[in-house]
């Protein structure tokens, strides 16, 4: 069968079928950290936010976003985490959910000016989503040994953002004490 009549019995069979397979995408929903980490109600789900536990949740983040002016699609994932809890009326405290940053990902932390300058774009796209974060009482980490190894110094750091010792050990640490751990 010739491409051409192959196209043309799908593009029949999508007509008739109603017109495109393509859905439109859902609205997304904020209900805790606007404009980051967007979520879709889904009011059958079996698996949901359980108001009964506490949260306490370890986001291990060492991956480098695709392009430096794109937001870092591991932290759009607490942010996603966050919404999630929140809409089912999940608030953990503060401190509950820590993010830590190494690898590749350190640059995240840098403020506007040291990031645009090291990365040659206009600005850094994580700062406000750390901001947000923050905000949400979400804590933020960044391991001192990485920054040494970019050459980052505590001055540059994004406000707020804690200096740790290691990943290592923080990553230890929180798990012994009771953390869960969610990689990037």
């Amino acid at each position: 069968m010739s491409k051409r009549v192959l196209t043309g019995l799908l593009l029949a069979a999508t007509t008739l079928m109603g017109g495109t397979s393509v859905a439109a995408p859902p609205d997304l929903l904020y209900p805790v950290i606007p404009r980051f980490g967007g979520i879709v109600a889904v009011p059958s789900a079996a698996e949901r936010p359980d108001p009964k536990l506490r949260y306490r949740v370890l986001f291990n983040i060492t991956k480098a976003a695709s392009a430096p002016d794109h937001l870092n699609p591991s932290l759009e994932k607490v942010a996603r985490f966050v919404n999630l809890l929140g809409a089912d009326k999940v608030r953990p405290g503060p401190g509950d959910i820590v993010v830590i940053i190494h690898g590749p990902a350190t640059p995240v932390i840098l403020q506007n000016a040291p990031y645009a300058a090291r990365m040659k774009v206009a600005e850094n796209p994580n700062v406000m989503l750390i901001e947000a974060l923050r905000t949400a009482g979400v804590w933020v980490h960044v391991c001192s040994q990485a920054m040494i190894a970019n050459k980052i110094t505590s001055d540059q750091v994004t406000p707020g953002v804690v200096i740790d010792d290691s990943a290592l050990t923080t990553l230890a640490n929180l798990q012994l004490r009771g953390f869960a751990l969610i990689p990037d």
